[in-house]
């Protein structure tokens, strides 16, 4: 019985301290993604390069912009992120990424694009 008692306890330090360390990588994660935006669209909380849309119509020009991917899931979760954070999605399928210099130039940690 007591064995049983402090292998639940051991159990609940683990599970906390597991939580602990996967919010703080959270915290670190949405750090760096802050500062590669701000790097990105200017210094500081300038804004150079964003769209003109408004973060509602988000949802439509991804649904647009990803309708002939066969990757429908990750092309609208990752669109849907890089829209609400630029406020624009480039017009067409594929490329002219050029029109939103911060759709465009935001990258991964790898250097790849962010955003599809």
């Amino acid at each position: 019985m007591v064995a049983m008692a402090k292998l639940l306890l051991v159990l609940a330090v683990a599970i906390l301290t597991i939580s602990m360390v996967e919010s703080k990588l959270k915290e670190t994660n949405n750090a760096e993604e802050q500062h590669q935006l701000e790097r990105v669209n200017g210094q500081g909380g300038q804004k150079n390069g964003k769209g003109s849309l408004q973060s509602s119509q988000c949802p439509e020009q991804c649904l647009r912009r990803c309708s002939k991917t066969r990757y429908k899931k990750p092309c609208l979760f990752f669109c849907l992120k890089c829209c609400r954070a630029c406020l624009c999605v480039p017009s067409g399928y594929y490329g002219n990424k050029e029109e939103c210099p911060c759709y465009n130039n935001w990258k991964t940690k790898r250097g790849g694009p962010r955003c599809p």
